[in-house]
């Protein structure tokens, strides 16, 4: 393959966010591997990868989910099998917060809070911003980015919701931005 596939993962899977990325995908013109999606992750990483390279436009957006599993779950298993992948581009990982505890979370380039202004530090899974002291963001799924090399890690609220900013229904004008951003800071 002479081109590689340009990619972003998300560390989320559930029904609402799958429609909210399908909108997102639509929006700034790339694919969505609906396939992808599932609460956890229901396909391996090479099945994944396979439906990616079929894509018709990119960024091809890919759901990985864990479904809070502690460890490497299935989500992370596939999100690193991506990562590592020869014929993928990772453009960034779209990291979801959670009320996760259960990990140690992880340190993001930057967020798009619910009101979709960039801040230097982590959000919350309502989409506000963490207090200053408050260095890493936490959810599920993501444990992994420690130990893998991406260009960026965008931390954002929870896909779809967001109090009701991210609604698919209303553009998913949140997930989008967060794409966006990426896309734009991806050809820098």
């Amino acid at each position: 393959m002479d081109e590689k596939r340009k990619v972003i993962l998300i560390t989320d899977g559930d029904y609402i966010a799958a429609r909210t990325i399908e909108v997102a995908a639509r929006r700034v013109g790339g694919s969505c591997i609906r396939a992808s999606r599932g609460n956890p992750t229901p396909l391996k990483g090479e099945q994944i990868a396979r439906l990616i390279l079929k894509a018709q436009r990119e960024p091809v957006l890919v759901m990985v989910d864990d479904r809070g599993e502690c460890g490497k779950g299935k989500g992370e298993t596939v999100l690193e099998y991506l990562v590592k992948h020869p014929d993928l581009q990772v453009l960034g990982v779209i990291a979801v917060a959670s009320n996760s505890e259960t990990n140690n979370g992880v340190r993001v380039d930057f967020s798009v809070d619910k009101d979709g202004r960039i801040i230097k530090g982590p959000v919350n899974k309502h989409g506000c911003p963490e207090p200053n002291d408050h260095k890493l963001l936490e959810g599920d799924t993501i444990e992994i980015l420690q130990e893998l090399t991406v260009p960026l890690v965008v931390g954002t609220g929870d896909i779809g919701k967001m109090q009701g900013k991210d609604d698919w229904r209303f553009g998913a004008q949140i997930t989008t931005r967060v794409i966006r951003e990426i896309m734009v800071r991806s050809e820098e």
